[in-house]
């Protein structure tokens, strides 16, 4: 672990996918002096990101485009993938689409539009790519069907990714040094520029980092209950924490009162997931990292405490439904649900996330065995949970009766649904809704997991510099990314475009940054005050 010092060219406050990103941009960009800071111990490295299971969401031009990226396709396992393109209208699509056409359309179309590019970066500083056969493709008829528009993910998750970045930064001579939290700004009277950042050290001294330029990566407030509570809202501080314990918010309080930063972006709204029941409540668990998400349900029901639906398992594919559906469990009975399948789907589940010994399975050979088993662990009304199922079998074979030209297609939105003339359900599972009648059967108890916050600060879209909510001009020398950045995201977003907007961003404001900073080195004014 580096030591701190006193003057850089850029110090990047948080040691995330995004920081890490500005951090390697900023150096290739020219940048003498790059230092990260986080104020977490080196234990905790990595931030978010190392929690993530590593997805990209990208534009990219079909199969042959991403091979060049990826280590673990060959050639024969090339020939039975089938895989379409994502272009920028589909990206572009599904941002409109998944959040309600609130995003930002500078910064979703940089998004969009760099996406490629970025994941390429990254592969060019070390970053290992794979296919993401395990989340993101079915095995039908022996090929490989991706799904989604997410076809990319990082060797070993978030694990990985951070491993790798941390080594491409190191290898740009990036110094990184932790447990060093960002307490506050110090500015130039003269320019109103950010000068320097108190660092409040693992002794518990204060130490002054002067700096040409300042990115702020130190993400958002889902592990305080407290701005929980008070921005997303009741029952928000009884969430469970998916990963660092070190996003409190800190930073972006810091920005606001020292900077006068102007505030953008879903401040009441999250990205949070359905998550095992028995996980830590206030941190994520390292070893088991994203193995906690139970993304299995549009392959079954989920049922409440009462034995009700409360979604529509099936209205669209995972990677459009999964960061809004904890907010749903939180809001039932008890903030808790069970997740529910027959002997014909538990095969389809991914295996990292309900393997033996990582999740607590609840089997039973019929219904009603389940719905006694399921009470031992909180469910409260055992006869609507066992008529909830058989209402949802019956109109599942209606339909199927009704339109037997329709086929199960887990890699599809298959039109497999509970809505038929003869029976209509209604809550609808709207695609692949097959009764559930063959046993034996397994529930899963979840509760809802929070991932990260929405809200955050306004930037210029070209470099990501932070705006002053005073006038409305950006801050000379402060720059935002990751999480901290607000206004992409809006009550929902697409999987994996966290990730991906953490290199866009980080990587423009990392290049920003430098110019600012060798700019401002070259002005003897600016250098007689160091």
């Amino acid at each position: 672990m580096a030591s701190l010092i006193n003057d850089v060219d850029v110090l990047v406050v948080g040691g995330g996918n995004a920081g890490f990103s500005a951090a390697i941009s900023a150096a290739e960009s020219g940048a003498r002096r790059v230092m990260i800071i986080d104020a977490c111990p080196e234990h905790w490295a990595g931030g978010n990101s190392f929690f993530t299971a590593g997805a990209f969401r990208a534009v990219y031009y079909g199969l042959e485009d991403l091979l060049p990226i990826v280590n673990n396709v060959d050639q024969a396992l090339a020939k039975k993938i089938d895989m379409q393109a994502y272009t920028v209208d589909d990206f572009s699509h599904d941002i409109h689409r998944i959040c309600g056409g609130r995003s930002d359309p500078a910064l979703s179309r940089i998004l969009v539009q760099e996406s490629n590019s970025a994941v390429k970066w990254l592969a060019k500083h070390g970053v290992r790519f794979q296919l993401s056969f395990n989340r993101q493709a079915y095995e039908v008829n022996g090929r490989f069907k991706f799904w989604g528009g997410l076809s990319l993910k990082t060797q070993d998750g978030g694990k990985g990714l951070i491993e790798d970045l941390r080594r491409a930064a190191q290898g740009l001579g990036v110094r990184i040094v932790f447990s060093a939290a960002a307490k506050r700004l110090g500015f130039d009277p003269s320019t109103e520029s950010v000068q320097s950042v108190f660092v409040q050290t693992a002794e518990g001294t204060e130490r002054e980092i002067r700096a040409a330029s300042v990115i702020l990566a130190a993400g958002g407030f889902e592990a305080n209950p407290r701005m929980r509570a008070q921005y997303l809202g009741p029952n928000w501080d009884l969430a469970k924490v998916r990963g660092t314990p070190y996003n409190t918010g800190a930073c972006l309080e810091m920005a606001i009162r020292d900077a006068s930063a102007k505030q953008a972006g879903n401040w009441s709204g999250c990205h949070s997931v359905a998550w095992d029941a028995n996980a830590p409540a206030h941190e994520g668990d390292r070893l088991v990292s994203n193995e906690y998400t139970k993304s299995g349900y549009p392959l079954g029901l989920m049922l409440n405490t009462e034995g009700d639906r409360f979604v529509d398992e099936g209205v669209d594919l995972r990677n459009y439904t999964y960061a809004i559906f904890g907010k749903a469990i939180l809001a039932q009975p008890g903030h808790t649900a069970f997740q529910i399948w027959d002997s014909q789907m538990t095969p389809w589940l991914r295996k990292e996330e309900y393997r033996d010994g990582r999740v607590e399975k609840i089997i039973a050979s019929s219904i009603t065995e389940l719905a006694e088993k399921c009470e031992q662990r909180g469910l409260t009304n055992t006869t609507k949970f066992v008529e909830t199922i058989i209402e949802y079998n019956d109109a599942a074979t209606a339909f199927q009766k009704e339109n037997p030209q329709k086929k199960w297609n887990p890699a599809i939105k298959d039109g497999l649904s509970t809505q038929s003339r003869a029976k209509r359900l209604s809550l609808a599972k709207s695609n692949w809704a097959v009764p559930l009648s063959k046993g034996p059967f397994m529930a899963v108890k979840v509760t809802c997991g929070v991932t990260f916050t929405f809200g955050g600060l306004a930037v210029d879209p070209k470099t990501a510099g932070v705006i002053s909510s005073a006038s409305n001009s950006t801050i000379p020398g402060l720059y935002c990314v990751g999480e901290m950045l607000g206004g992409l995201f809006y009550g929902n977003y697409p999987g994996g475009s966290g990730l991906t907007s953490g290199s866009v961003f980080g990587r423009r404001a990392g290049k920003a940054a430098a110019g600012a900073a060798i700019a401002r080195r070259g002005n003897p004014h600016y250098m007689s005050r160091l």
